[in-house]
């Protein structure tokens, strides 16, 4: 059994927990057995979910996680800040960015790794290039948008999925 099949068996399986919030024997065994079934029909359907898992990249995964909640916390707090400022001052927009992901899953990641923190929203991939709409636009230059939106993510993402 390929490793991809058990990594995202696992993924999904722990998703299905986290939506029952049950750890009751008939929700963890269907839990586990739609998993397992529902990752063999997509692992054998694609390469994507081909990943070799090795302690590095669990490390990195592990590391990416803490940035990302990290990262998180932080977009969280500045929309606290523009939603109970006296006055909102933003300057809204559209900003190209640097892709420095080949693979299809760890663009995947990506990209929903910002569209998860608020304040920035994934509008389309094209080539090596995302293009965002930024709540507040610090810069327009593609270089460094790239540095200040991909910068915390890229390098544990690029460790783990290339």
């Amino acid at each position: 059994m390929p490793q991809g099949v058990v990594l995202l068996a696992s993924f999904l399986f722990v998703v299905w927990l986290v939506v029952n919030s049950s750890v009751e024997a008939p929700i963890v065994a269907i839990g586990a057995v739609v998993s397992f079934v529902l990752a063999w029909i997509f692992a054998r359907r694609s390469d994507v979910w081909k990943i070799t898992v090795t302690p590095a990249r669990a490390v990195h995964f592990i590391a990416y996680t803490g940035v990302f909640l990290v990262e998180l916390v932080k977009a969280n707090l500045n929309m606290l800040r523009y939603v109970y400022a006296p006055r909102i001052v933003i300057r809204p927009g559209i900003v190209k960015v640097r892709m420095p992901l080949t693979s299809p899953i760890g663009r995947l990641v990506l990209a929903n790794s910002i569209a998860l923190t608020p304040g920035s929203l994934v509008m389309d991939l094209r080539g090596d290039a995302l293009f965002i709409h930024w709540l507040d636009v610090k810069t327009t230059d593609p270089e460094e948008a790239t540095r200040m939106i991909i910068g915390p993510f890229e390098k544990h993402l690029g460790a783990v999925f290339g």
